[in-house]
């Protein structure tokens, strides 16, 4: 007679995801943006649209290569022109084996966690998943394989 373990519960993004969300909005310029993540220590905001739902992610590279391309000031320049428009999103339900496949997928480091509604109640990192594989939360060769992932070149950028 063979004895199996009980089959255990996969983790839930929401033991990862950090539930104080700083945000900006789709009518601030990126100098309120840059403002937010200097003040909250953050490397992203999800951009909220006027019913809430994110819009977009805006990162602190999106800061910067936009004021280098647009040649203006960060106060003249929109969030919408900067922020990526396709955003990859979980819920606090999801499996945090699927919010890596998603991640390691679509090479993003930061995914929003969203409600029923499509409003932002939390982020989790690629940091995040680390941290969690440091104490043994989650399988460290996995979040290994997602930040390889993550951090792999795309496909060339012409210089001009």
């Amino acid at each position: 007679m063979t004895t199996r373990k009980p089959k255990e519960k996969a983790m839930k993004i929401e033991k990862l995801a950090h539930r104080n969300v700083t945000s900006c909005t789709v009518h601030d310029n990126l100098d309120r943006a840059a403002q937010l993540m200097w003040e909250r220590d953050v490397g992203c905001l999800p951009v909220i649209d006027d019913q809430g739902h994110v819009a977009g992610m805006i990162t602190d590279r999106d800061v910067c290569m936009a004021a280098y391309t647009q040649g203006a000031p960060l106060q003249s320049i929109p969030v919408t022109t900067a922020m990526a428009k396709r955003v990859f999103s979980c819920t606090a339900d999801d499996d945090v084996a699927e919010v890596e496949r998603t991640m390691r997928e679509q090479q993003i480091r930061r995914m929003p966690v969203i409600d029923d509604r499509g409003h932002a109640i939390g982020i989790v990192s690629i940091n995040d998943l680390a941290r969690a594989a440091a104490i043994g939360s989650v399988p460290p060769d996995e979040v290994a394989t997602t930040l390889a992932a993550v951090t792999a070149p795309r496909a060339s950028v012409a210089v001009s």
